[in-house]
Order: C-alpha cells, then sequence, then structure tokens
C-alpha cells in the first residue's frame, strides 16, 4: 500500500494527537548553576552572557528601569507586539507595572539554560501553565527571551509573545 507524504503526516498528526496525556511531557527543570551557564571559552560570549543576565537581573527583574541605558541601546529594536521599540518606550511600558526593588545576586526567574553564539543570547525559562483541561492543575513548558549584543548594549529582544 501506498501513502502520499500527506496521508502520511495526517497519520502521525492524528496519532499524535490521540496519545495518551501521561506520555505528553517530563517537566521541565530549572538549572540552579548559573555561573556554569555564564560560562563560555569565548570571551565575548561570556561577555555577551553577562551582560543580558545583569539586565534581567537588575532592570527586569528587580524594576531599576533607571539603569536601562546602562543596558539598552537606545534604538533597541523590540519584536513583542506588546511592548515599544526604543529604550525610552521601554523603559516607559515597564514603568506602568515595575517599582524598584534590591537587586538579587542571580536571576529570580527558574533559568534552563543561557546559551550564546555569535552576537545573540538566549535565556531559557520554566514556564508554569494552568493545565486547560483539568481546572487547578499546570504543567510546565518552556520560555525563550532572545537579545542581539551590538557593541557592549542589547539592541534587539525576540520571545514569543503574541498580542493580547
Amino acid at each position: 500500500m501506498k501513502i502520499s507524504s500527506l496521508g502520511f503526516v495526517s497519520a502521525c498528526l492524528g496519532l499524535a494527537l490521540s496519545w495518551p496525556q501521561a506520555q505528553a511531557q517530563v517537566a521541565v527543570q530549572a538549572n540552579a548553576d548559573h555561573a556554569q551557564m555564564l560560562a563560555a571559552a569565548d570571551p565575548l560570549a561570556a561577555a555577551n552572557k553577562r551582560l543580558v543576565y545583569d539586565f534581567w537581573r537588575e532592570v527586569f527583574e528587580a524594576g531599576h528601569l533607571d539603569l536601562a541605558d546602562k543596558y539598552l541601546a537606545e534604538g533597541y529594536i523590540q519584536h513583542n507586539p506588546s511592548v515599544p521599540t526604543g529604550r525610552e518606550g521601554f523603559v516607559k511600558f515597564f514603568a506602568q507595572f515595575s517599582k524598584p526593588k534590591p537587586i538579587e545576586v542571580r536571576v529570580k526567574a527558574p533559568l534552563v539554560a543561557v546559551v550564546a553564539e555569535g552576537d545573540k543570547v538566549v535565556l531559557a525559562f520554566v514556564q508554569t501553565l494552568p493545565e486547560p483541561k483539568d481546572a487547578g492543575k499546570s504543567y510546565t513548558s518552556t520560555w525563550f527571551d532572545m537579545f542581539r549584543v551590538e557593541g557592549g548594549k542589547i539592541v534587539e529582544h525576540w520571545d514569543p509573545a503574541t498580542k493580547r
């Protein structure tokens, strides 16, 4: 019997959608070793990782928007459809929700990985979401933020956010 490629894809999709829930997921785990995640053989990669990590701790998590110019280029490009582009747009947007608090020595969000390649740095986090088919239960997934660094400043950002 010969199956077309479209038929094969449809059969695989049907099988995947009917697979039992218990087989569907292994919980995403955070990596407690932040020093190891920040290490890199390439000094530029290590510096870029540290820049993004410190931006996340100081500006994003601790709400010290007054430090944004230390990390973000003035013409910072934002690809999240809910956040304005530009350093000034970033600061104005997050000032609505964020008040300064003590800066932690480590990123508080549950980090899975910090990866640098060329001018890009990716932070991967554990994301806990409500189980849509079982009220009161939750499951884990992964959230990614990717940054482009140029000249010691973050110049661009991507994440999987959609319009709300």
